[in-house]
């Protein structure tokens, strides 16, 4: 067996080496690989992790949370395997491992945290025991993918339900997740936006859940914060938002989407990001709540969160010459709302690139864009200058602007991807919003992050990320 795990290491290892060297990531093949020639290998490894995993899972902002978890217990000085780069299916699980790996088959972790895929959790969970699971939320993502949600719920729900030590850490924003701490039964611990005078008392936006998940009545709203993420009380029975343990409270102006204090067990101290957008609030709140959980120093647990740069297109931020670009994967209604919101409170004037994809990984269906408030922009546009449409659906996206109200005069499409980005970054505006899906994030970042650190996108090396 040991001879088995130690060529499964070295093939992983090789095949990482090899992608790298083709100019790939390298984070999903060397784990696929491995499986082939000794599928235990994952459960071997993370058997070998000290004082214990946690796995992250969720719709939205999976590789944002579990790095903000990564770096606090890299913080405290502990040693932390991560699948930081997103690769969150069973093979990229075990990449993870992998490399961080003797070919021995040695490992030498105090925590491993684990971003993954909704529909890989019972894959994973077979192979390793997590200390603790953190559910962020639930939206509809690619349909023709991942389900209905539903379905999504309850194969999660399935495999959380046969653990018996594992923690879970939960959005009691979120009805959807909030349910689980009473249909697992496992210890829970929740963390939520307290709700002020300027938030919604109404939502146009794209709800997931009006009905409650037990007994199928009506959830009634005191706010919300968007999608279905509010504070709610079902008007059949005894569900409604629990009192989170970790809670934020905007103590900024309206329209600072970045000045919160947090407040547990009667403690309030601030919280200092550097990331952009409402829905990092909720990123950052789940990576506290953890540190709490594991017993980590709120000291230690802010100071790391303050430091934290967002992984690659996670609003991530670049400097162009003397104006800001950001750089935002979008691969749902809810998540690209959260952008545009956060581009639509932005001080100064915007330039906006889309790159919009419909390869498998981006979901061949993209009728998901006409549940994206876009309207919001066309109804104020006076602090947008120019839309810049590419990808290989970036006619579909321009018809878009144009129906939810944007002048068509503002709209650009270019198909060729750098030639778009740089219009985007040339504007006259004072700094630039990219939002991209799946398949198009890794050339417009490559674009991007050579721009921004050469300011010339005609060098021939460019040919091979556009």
């Amino acid at each position: 067996m040991k001879f088995r795990l130690a060529s499964a290491i070295l093939a992983g290892k090789a095949a990482n080496k090899l992608s790298r060297a083709c100019g790939y990531e390298g984070s999903s093949l060397p784990g696929m690989l491995a499986r082939v020639f000794y599928p235990p290998v994952l459960k071997e490894l993370a058997a070998q992790v000290r004082k214990g995993m946690i796995v992250v899972s969720g719709t939205n902002g999976k590789t944002t949370t579990a790095n903000m978890i990564a770096g606090v217990l890299n913080e405290a000085g502990f040693k932390v395997i991560s699948n930081r780069e997103g690769a969150n299916m069973i093979s990229g699980v075990t990449t993870s491992f992998i490399i961080n790996s003797l070919t021995s088959g040695k490992i030498d972790c105090d925590y491993a945290v684990i971003e993954v895929d909704e529909a890989s959790i019972p894959d994973v969970l077979k192979n390793l025991t997590p200390k603790v699971v953190v559910l962020t939320n639930f939206f509809r993502d690619q349909l023709d993918r991942y389900w209905e949600l539903e379905k999504v719920i309850g194969v999660i729900w399935d495999s959380l339900r046969v653990l018996k030590q594992t923690a879970l850490v939960l959005n009691a924003d979120d009805p959807l997740v909030a349910q689980f701490k009473d249909t697992t039964g496992l210890q829970s611990y929740f963390f939520g936006l307290a709700g002020d005078e300027s938030s919604n008392k109404t939502s146009t936006q794209t709800r997931e859940s009006k009905f409650c998940p037990f007994c199928g009545s009506v959830l009634d709203y005191e706010y919300f914060h968007y999608g279905q993420l509010g504070s709610y009380t079902c008007l059949g029975c005894h569900f409604k938002r629990p009192r989170p343990q970790v809670e934020a409270i905007k103590t900024g102006a309206a329209g600072d989407l970045n000045s919160f204090k947090l407040i547990y067990n009667e403690i309030a101290v601030p919280l200092e990001i550097q990331t952009q957008g409402l829905h990092n609030i909720f990123n950052a709140m789940a990576a506290f709540s953890v540190g709490m959980k594991l017993g980590i120093d709120t000291r230690t647990i802010l100071s790391s969160l303050k430091k934290y740069q967002p992984a690659a297109g996670r609003m991530e931020k670049f400097t162009y010459g003397k104006k800001h670009a950001y750089l935002n994967l979008v691969k749902n209604p809810t998540g690209f709302n959260q952008g545009l919101v956060t581009l639509y409170k932005a001080q100064g004037t915007k330039d906006v690139f889309i790159a919009l994809n419909d390869n498998y990984a981006d979901s061949r269906d993209i009728s998901w864009i006409w549940d994206v408030d876009f309207e919001m922009l066309g109804a104020d546009h006076k602090f947008l200058r120019r839309f810049v449409c590419s990808g290989l659906r970036g006619e579909d996206m321009a018809l878009r602007l144009k129906y939810a109200g944007v002048p068509t005069e503002k709209i650009v499409v270019n198909t060729d991807m750098r030639q778009a980005i740089k219009t985007a970054l040339n504007g006259q505006a004072g700094s630039t919003y990219l939002f991209s899906t799946y398949t198009a994030l890794r050339p417009v970042h490559k674009i991007v992050k050579y721009l921004a650190g050469k300011g010339d996108a005609n060098d021939k090396r460019m040919s091979s990320v556009s």
